[in-house]
């Protein structure tokens, strides 16, 4: 693959689900009750459980991923977290590629995940940055 500045990554959507959470924090072993319990994430002002930070990252990496191809290497990724995400929210990852080094055979990414709510549109990762190697 051939990346240019400029290039978009496509759109990769993902709808959060309580099983989503539940694995993931059965494979991560954050059992945190925010991430659990209905009545522990509204007591701490949230309207349902909220997703880890790293799940959506996860939603992230692999629109990455996916953008880049099998022969391709994601070696570098940061991404604060800005905003949560809740079960039943459609989480939207995204981005644009920056900085091409051909000696180097390596992208770089300004990536994104956004979702939509109550109208308007929060970006629970943005201002990031991917790093992709192409074999």
């Amino acid at each position: 693959m051939t990346a240019v500045v400029g290039d978009a990554l496509p759109e990769r959507e993902r709808l959060v689900t309580r099983e989503d959470v539940k694995a993931y924090a059965d494979a991560s072993g954050d059992q945190n009750p925010l991430h659990q319990e209905d009545a522990a994430a509204i007591a701490a002002g949230f309207p349902t459980i909220v997703a880890h930070g790293m799940f959506t990252m996860g939603h992230l990496a692999s629109a990455v991923v996916a953008w880049a191809g099998a022969d391709a290497d994601l070696i570098e990724m940061r991404a604060p977290f800005r905003a949560p995400v809740f079960v039943g929210e459609t989480i939207v990852a995204g981005g644009t590629v920056t900085a091409v080094d051909d000696e180097a055979g390596t992208a770089t990414l300004d990536v994104w995940v956004r979702v939509e709510r109550d109208g308007t549109t929060e970006w629970p990762i943005r201002k990031s940055e991917a790093v992709v190697r192409f074999a």
